[in-house]
């Protein structure tokens, strides 16, 4: 197929001087977009980057994609990752990963755990503050964590995150509130071990078969559990932008432990809730869903990305796949047809992909 891979490089984002240090953290590297071109073009597919800046609809028409690859992080705005979708479906054109209302939902911390919640799926309990002085819930008890309401990437985290008393809170966000200019999310501090699950996939709707042998017979493959291991390395704790920056076994970086080593019991709680939280926001063929324990060693869901990271040297997506033995190539590759299985045109997207790839 003629596919255009849509993406935002972090030089190319416009940011005033009143941005955040961090704020080129979501977007990203040529190294991201060049491997994926490369992937794309292993599976036997014309690539045409496009990148996601306010010419894309002239491009757009201009390229004539058959089909996108979006990783589009989008410019500006609460609902950021929706523009690039949205314009995909006003033109008409079929693209990988979930469409409007699913990013403008996982971008949304607080909305996503308020689905959550109200599915029955457990995360901490918590409060939105548009200002510092908002009086804070009662049902809330110190130690607090204290972060962004939509951003990704650890933009926001610092050490300073974990607060344990109100004049701490306080300060930490009218921080959060006037460095990046949203509200501030504040949710009971989880203190117990973190981990990400990947997965790809999606439900199958009744009657419908799997395209290949990697899915299991909900539709869905989970690769396997990492734990991200903060006390160690130069993020002091916490998992923030600068951990977020490391490769595997670089000096300063957090300890990335895959397969995580848990009870097998732990493991299949982890992976039943990462499918119903990504079912419950309605996303599609890929996300990463984060977890922390709490005091009693119980998963509670941080947040789903609905564009995870897809750098081959250091995301936590393409990590997990590799432990497995499934390579950037692959992962792309299974991502694209998983897509294009959703719009009838699976045949079109494996048609030149090995017959061993498309099992």
């Amino acid at each position: 197929m003629r596919v255009g891979l849509i993406y935002n490089l972090k030089h190319s984002v416009p940011h005033d001087s009143s941005a955040p240090p961090d704020a080129e953290a979501e977007y990203d590297s040529p190294r991201t977009v060049q491997g994926i071109e490369a992937a794309l073009q292993a599976g036997g597919h014309t690539v045409v980057r496009l990148e996601a800046d306010l010419t894309l609809l002239d491009t757009l028409r201009q390229a004539q994609p058959e089909f996108c690859f979006n990783i589009a992080e989008g410019l500006r705005g609460d609902s950021r990752e929706s523009h690039v979708p949205a314009l995909l479906e006003m033109l008409g054109i079929p693209y990988t990963a979930s469409k409007v209302l699913a990013h403008a939902i996982s971008l949304d911390k607080a909305v996503t755990k308020r689905v959550w919640r109200d599915a029955g799926l457990p995360t901490a309990a918590f409060q939105v503050f548009e200002r510092a002085d908002a009086p804070l819930d009662p049902r809330l008890s110190f130690p607090l964590f204290v972060k962004p309401l939509r951003e990704g990437s650890g933009m926001g985290i610092t050490e300073q995150s974990i607060v344990a008393d109100e004049a701490a809170l306080r300060r930490q966000a009218a921080w959060i509130i006037a460095t990046y200019r949203q509200p501030a999310l504040v949710e009971t501090y989880l203190p117990g071990r973190e981990f990400t699950v990947g997965l790809i996939g999606n439900t199958l709707r009744p009657g419908e078969r799997r395209h290949n042998a990697l899915y299991d017979q909900r539709g869905f493959h989970i690769f396997p559990i990492q734990e991200i291991d903060t006390s160690v390395g130069a993020s002091r704790g916490v998992y923030n932008t600068l951990a977020k920056t490391f490769s595997v076994g670089d000096e300063g970086a957090p300890a990335f432990i895959c397969p995580a080593q848990i009870p097998a019991e732990l493991e299949r709680e982890m992976k039943r809730l990462a499918i119903d939280a990504f079912e419950a926001i309605g996303a599609l063929d890929v996300a990463r869903v984060d977890f922390r324990l709490d005091a009693a060693g119980r998963p509670h869901l941080i947040e789903i990305n609905t564009l995870p990271g897809m750098n081959p040297g250091f995301s936590d997506l393409c990590l997990v796949a590799l432990a497995e033995g499934i390579s950037h190539t692959d992962l792309i590759n299974e991502i694209l047809c998983l897509a294009a299985a959703r719009y009838g045109m699976l045949d079109r997207a494996r048609s030149t992909w090995s017959a061993g790839h498309a099992g």
